[in-house]
């Protein structure tokens, strides 16, 4: 019997929570007429107006990129000294040189690897060392050296061309 009016009181607590839940309250109401008051707001804003072809035809020319009217002048290109000129010039030849001796190198190690002779008429190298570093790692280091010359000629020439170089006269 115990059990049995202890199931009822929790069933009859269980309906009446539920009850107060669906009901609205107080706050629940103030709640409601907030969100009715800031939906008033925003009916009484200007919708929105979508432009379509025949709109944008009608309102005339469109220019996207500005007003030509108002467009600013460029500025004449500013010569570079031509002290500057022979500067760059010896530095890129300089470091062309160097391209061309690692390109030299280079496929003297590719003839040494694949078995050819060497150019030399000897057959000596007087000034050459010997180098325990295998020939896939000299090769390596040489192209990693021609790509950062060919950076720096890059990056001389980029300088240049912003003080006002012409590439023609750096030929």
């Amino acid at each position: 019997m115990r059990r049995s009016a202890f199931f009822a009181l929790i069933a009859t607590c269980v309906a009446a929570f539920s009850a107060a839940a669906q009901s609205p309250g107080p706050a629940s109401s103030q709640s409601a007429s907030q969100t009715q008051d800031s939906a008033a707001p925003a009916d009484a804003q200007k919708p929105k107006k979508v432009w379509t072809n025949d709109d944008v035809k009608a309102a005339g020319p469109v220019s996207v990129v500005g007003d030509s009217k108002n467009k600013p002048k460029t500025p004449a290109p500013k010569k570079a000294s031509d002290s500057y000129v022979a500067s760059v010039r010896r530095q890129l030849e300089k470091l062309q040189k160097q391209i061309a001796d690692i390109d030299k190198q280079l496929t003297d190690l590719k003839n040494f690897s694949e078995g050819d002779p060497s150019n030399n008429a000897s057959g000596i190298k007087l000034n050459k060392n010997y180098s325990r570093e295998p020939i896939e790692v000299q090769m390596r280091a040489l192209q990693d050296q021609k790509k950062d010359l060919q950076a720096q000629i890059d990056g001389l020439l980029d300088e240049s061309r912003k003080k006002g170089v012409e590439p023609g006269q750096l030929r």
